[in-house]
C-alpha cells in the first residue's frame, strides 16, 4: 500500500470519526428548529442522489420522484401509525380491514416504502423508458400525479385529502437521517463504481454505442429507474417520519423542481456536488421565508416584501444558476483527498518565497 493510500485512509478515518462527534453534539445541543433544518438536508440529499442516479449518471430525464417519494411516505405513515391511533385519525372511512391491524416498527416500514416505490418504478419505468427526452419527462411527470391522484382518492388506505398525522417522529433524531443518508451515499458510490455504473454513464454518454458495445439498453436503464424509485421511496419515509404528518398536497410535481435544482446546482453526475446542493438548496429556500414577511427599515415599512416575494427570488435564483453555472458547482468530478492535499500544495507553493521572489524579479 502506498503513501497516498494510506494517508487517504487515515483521514477518511478522521473525517468519519469528526462527522459522527458533530451529529451527536448537533442532535444533543442545536435548537430543534435547526436540527429540523439538517434533518431535512439529509433527506433530501437521499432523494436528490436518488434522482441523480436517473438523471445525472444514467441521461435519462426524469421527473417522477415526487411520485415515488409520496410512496415511501405514505407507507411509513400507514404501517408504521400506531393501532391505538388509527380510528382517531380514519374518522371518516374506516381504514381498510385487510391492513388495519398490521403494524411494523419503523426499519421496516422504511424498507417496505422503498420496495413499493421501487416495484411501481418498475411498473412505470417498463413501457415508458423506450421514450427519450421530453417525452419521457412528460410521461413520468404525468405518472407522479397520477399516483398522487390514488393516495388523494384512496380513503380506506391513505385517509384521502385528510391526509395521515399522529405519525411517530423517529427521523426527528439525526443518527436515523444521517445515518441513512451515509449508507445511501455509500451504496450509490459503490453502484456507481461498479461494472453497472460504468454502464449507466456509457448509456449517459452514448446510448448507441453502448447498445453496440453489448450493453442491454432496457434492462439498465429499468436497473436505474428501479434503484432511484427505491431511494427515493426511503427518503420520502423519512420525510413523513420527520414531518409527523403526510397529505396529498405535499407531493404536488412542483416538489420534483427542488430535487432538479440540486442535482443541477451540484453537477449531473457528482454525488458530492449532490450533497452540498442538498444543503444550500435546502437551507436557502428556509432562508428566503424571511421575504415573505413584512420588513421595516428606519419606521418605512418595505411594501414589496409580502407573501409570495421569496419565490421571485427563488426564480431569479435559478435562471443566475442555468445561464451562469451550467455545469453546476461540481461538474462531473468528485470531491477526493488527492484534490483537496493538490489545492493546498498550490496555495503554498503560490505564495512560498520562491515564488514571491520569482513574482517580483518579473
Amino acid at each position: 500500500m502506498n503513501n497516498k493510500k494510506k494517508r487517504n485512509i487515515i483521514c477518511t478515518a478522521v473525517l468519519a470519526v469528526i462527522v459522527l462527534i458533530l451529529i451527536n453534539f448537533a442532535n444533543d445541543n442545536l435548537d430543534a428548529y435547526i436540527v429540523r433544518i439538517l434533518n431535512l438536508c439529509a433527506i433530501y440529499t437521499i432523494i436528490g442522489l436518488s434522482m441523480n442516479l436517473i438523471n445525472g449518471f444514467t441521461g435519462l430525464f426524469s421527473l417522477g420522484q415526487a411520485g415515488f417519494m409520496a410512496i415511501g411516505a405514505y407507507s411509513v405513515a400507514v404501517f408504521n401509525l400506531p393501532l391505538d391511533m388509527r380510528s382517531s385519525v380514519f374518522y371518516m372511512v374506516p381504514m381498510n380491514p385487510i391492513i388495519a391491524n398490521i403494524h411494523l416498527d419503523f426499519v421496516p416500514a422504511l424498507l417496505l416504502g422503498g420496495v413499493l416505490a421501487g416495484l411501481a418504478a418498475f411498473l412505470i419505468g417498463a413501457p415508458v423508458l423506450r421514450l427519450r427526452g421530453d417525452y419521457l419527462a412528460i410521461a413520468t411527470l404525468g405518472f407522479s400525479e397520477i399516483i398522487r391522484i390514488l393516495l388523494t382518492n384512496w380513503q380506506s388506505v391513505t385517509n384521502g385529502a385528510l391526509g395521515i398525522n399522529k405519525i411517530p417522529d423517529n427521523a426527528n433524531n439525526m443518527w436515523w437521517s444521517f445515518g441513512v443518508a451515509i449508507i445511501v451515499i455509500i451504496l450509490i458510490a459503490l453502484l456507481i463504481k461498479s461494472s453497472y455504473g460504468r454502464a449507466f454513464k456509457a448509456i449517459r454518454e452514448d446510448d448507441i454505442a453502448a447498445e453496440a458495445m453489448g450493453i442491454n439498453l432496457f434492462k439498465h436503464k429499468v436497473m436505474s429507474f428501479v434503484i432511484g424509485g427505491f431511494f427515493a421511496g426511503i427518503g420520502g419515509g423519512l420525510y413523513a417520519s420527520l414531518l409527523g404528518t403526510v397529505d396529498p398536497k405535499q407531493f404536488y410535481f412542483t416538489l420534483t423542481y427542488n430535487f432538479l435544482l440540486i442535482i443541477v446546482l451540484g453537477g449531473m453526475g457528482s454525488i458530492s456536488g449532490t450533497i452540498i446542493a442538498s444543503f444550500i438548496v435546502t437551507g436557502g429556500l428556509e432562508l428566503l421565508r424571511y421575504f415573505d414577511e413584512p420588513l421595516t427599515v428606519a419606521g418605512y415599512e418595505l411594501t414589496m416584501f409580502r407573501a409570495g416575494f421569496s419565490m421571485v427570488i427563488y426564480s431569479v435564483l435559478l435562471m443566475v444558476i442555468v445561464l451562469f453555472f451550467r455545469n453546476g458547482i461540481m461538474g462531473r468530478t468528485e470531491l477526493s483527498w488527492d484534490r483537496f492535499f493538490n489545492f493546498f500544495a498550490k496555495i503554498k507553493t503560490r505564495f512560498s518565497p520562491k515564488a514571491a521572489k520569482e513574482d517580483g524579479t518579473k
